[in-house]
């Protein structure tokens, strides 16, 4: 049973240097700021003069932050 728990809770935020409650937290910001990029995509498909780099920025942002992770 120890085994399973590690599986699934411990392995994966051990290996970004997390414990579970750090990285359940990074998974819910990152979470949350994906949705605000779709949503700032959408709103542009529909009026393209709004959110013209917003998506972009955000999903840049992102890519900084997981890409300096566990390092």
């Amino acid at each position: 049973m120890t085994r399973i728990i590690n599986r699934l809770f411990i392995e994966h935020p051990r290996s970004v240097d997390e414990n579970y409650f750090e990285h359940f937290g990074f998974a819910l910001r990152f979470s949350a700021l994906l949705f605000a990029a779709a949503g700032a995509a959408l709103v542009h498909a529909l009026i393209p003069c709004l959110f013209e780099k917003t998506a972009s920025k955000i999903i840049k942002r992102l890519h900084t932050r997981i890409a300096n992770r566990g390092n």
